[in-house]
C-alpha cells in the first residue's frame, strides 16, 4: 500500500474534507505521511472508525510500541493515554465527582459568565469572538469547577496550545515538561488549601477498596480536565458560529426556531467537529480493517472529522443542516473513552451560541478580518481567531 502525501495537500488545514472524501471512496483506511510523522494508519470510513475506537485490540498507551517514544512526564498520566484495566480505574474514581447532577448544577454560573463575557464584549459592536468568548467561557467554568480560579490563563493558554497544536517537537517538548511543573504546583497548593470543588474531591477521593489517586494521577487528570474541558469546547462554539455565518439560511433559521438549539448544536459537532482525528493508537495484534490488515506495533489515527462525514453514515453530508438527525456523531469518540465532559460541552455551546444570536441579531464576519488563521496539526479543528461584528 502506497503513503498517501497530506503535507502538500492543497489546502487541507483549510478544508481537509474534500481530501478526506477521497480517501474514503479508495478505502475505509490508508498510510498517509503528515507534517508530524512520515507514515502513520488513518482510519476515515464512519463504521471503521466506530468500531477502531472500541476496540481495545488498538492500544491507548504509547508504551506498547517502540515506533514512538515521549518522554515520561507526570501529565502522561491520564485516562486518555490509558488501556483497561488502568483506564477504568482511574475513570470509575473520577467519575463519581463528574456525574449528571453536577454538571446540572452548573448551568445557573454557566448562564452567567456568558452574560458577563457579552456584557462586556457587546457595548463594542466588535470582537474576536475566540478571544473575547469563546476562549473565556469554558476556560472560567472548568476552571471554577476544579477550584482553580485564579489560574494564570495566559500562561496555561499557551502552553495548552503548544501541546494540541505543537509547531515543532522540541517546542511541544518543552511545553510538556512546563505543564507538568505548572500543574504540580497547582495541586500541592489545592492539597493545602482543599474547598468544596472537584480538584479537591479528587484529591480526598477514595473507592470502597481505599484505592485513590497517585499524585502522578492527580497531576494527569488535572491535564486532561483543564485541556480538555476547555479546548474542544473554544472550538465547538467557534467553529459553529462559523458554519452558521456560512449558511445564512440556517442562522435565519436558528433565530426564527431558537428550540432548535440542541439539533442544531449536534450537527455542528458533527459538520466541523473540535477534534479533527482522535488522539494515536497503536495496534497489540494484527487488526483487520475493511480489506486491510494493519500489522502489530503500527499508530493509527481516527479521523473522526472524515467519518461524521461518510455519505453511508449521513445522506447528503456536506450539507450543513440544524434540522438533521445528527446523532451518533464521533465528535466525541466513541466506547470506553467517550468523553467524559460531552454533557458539559454540549450544556455550553448551546447556552453560548443561543445567548451570543439573541445578544448580536446582525451578526456577521468582520470583513476586515483577514484571513482564517487555522489551528496546526491533526488533532484539533478550528481558528486561532474569529473577527465578527454586529
Amino acid at each position: 500500500m502506497s503513503v498517501i502525501d497530506l503535507r502538500g495537500a492543497e489546502g487541507f488545514g483549510a478544508d481537509p474534507y474534500p481530501h478526506y472524501a477521497k480517501l474514503r471512496a479508495e478505502g475505509p483506511v490508508h498510510q498517509v505521511r503528515t507534517d508530524d510523522f512520515e507514515r502513520v494508519w488513518m482510519v476515515v470510513g464512519y463504521e471503521e472508525a466506530r468500531a477502531a475506537l472500541a476496540d481495545q485490540r488498538f492500544s491507548k498507551d504509547w508504551r506498547v510500541t517502540e515506533q514512538f517514544s515521549a518522554s515520561s512526564n507526570p501529565i502522561n498520566a491520564n485516562m486518555l493515554e490509558l488501556d483497561a484495566p488502568r483506564h477504568t480505574r482511574l475513570r470509575k474514581l473520577v467519575s463519581r465527582e463528574f456525574t449528571a447532577r453536577r454538571i446540572e448544577s452548573l448551568r445557573p454560573r454557566v448562564e452567567q459568565i456568558t452574560e458577563d463575557l457579552l456584557d462586556t464584549m457587546v457595548p463594542g459592536g466588535s470582537a474576536d469572538l475566540v478571544d473575547a468568548f469563546a476562549f473565556p467561557l469554558p476556560m472560567t467554568v472548568i476552571c471554577e469547577l476544579l477550584g482553580v480560579p485564579d489560574i494564570d490563563r495566559d500562561v496555561f493558554r499557551a502552553l495548552s496550545n503548544a501541546i494540541v497544536t505543537p509547531v515543532s517537537p522540541e517546542k511541544e517538548n518543552e511545553a510538556v515538561h512546563a505543564m507538568g511543573a505548572y500543574l504540580d504546583t497547582l495541586v500541592e497548593d489545592k492539597r493545602r488549601a482543599p474547598g468544596d470543588d472537584l480538584m479537591s474531591a479528587l484529591i480526598q477521593a477514595n473507592d470502597e477498596d481505599g484505592d485513590r489517586l497517585s499524585p502522578d494521577e492527580l497531576i494527569g487528570m488535572a491535564f486532561l480536565l483543564l485541556v480538555a474541558g476547555h479546548e474542544t469546547t473554544v472550538n465547538l462554539i467557534a467553529n459553529g458560529v462559523r458554519a452558521l455565518l456560512d449558511h445564512p439560511e440556517q442562522l435565519a433559521l436558528l433565530r426564527a426556531r431558537p428550540e432548535l438549539i440542541d439539533g442544531a448544536v449536534e450537527e455542528m459537532l458533527r459538520y466541523d467537529g473540535p477534534v479533527a482525528t482522535s488522539t494515536f493508537r497503536f495496534t497489540r495484534e494484527p487488526v483487520p480493517v475493511g480489506p486491510v490488515v494493519i500489522p502489530k506495533g503500527e499508530a493509527v489515527l481516527v479521523a473522526l472529522g472524515s467519518g461524521d462525514r461518510d455519505p453511508d453514515r449521513y445522506p447528503d453530508p456536506d450539507t450543513f443542516d440544524i434540522r438533521r438527525e445528527a446523532q451518533g456523531h464521533l465528535a466525541f469518540g466513541h466506547g470506553i473513552h467517550f468523553c467524559l465532559g460531552a454533557p458539559l460541552a454540549r450544556m455550553e455551546g448551546r447556552i453560548a451560541i443561543r445567548a451570543l444570536l439573541e445578544r448580536c441579531p446582525g451578526l456577521v464576519r468582520d470583513p476586515e478580518g483577514g484571513e482564517p488563521d487555522w489551528l496546526p496539526g491533526m488533532l484539533l479543528r478550528g481558528v486561532r481567531h474569529l473577527p465578527v461584528r454586529w
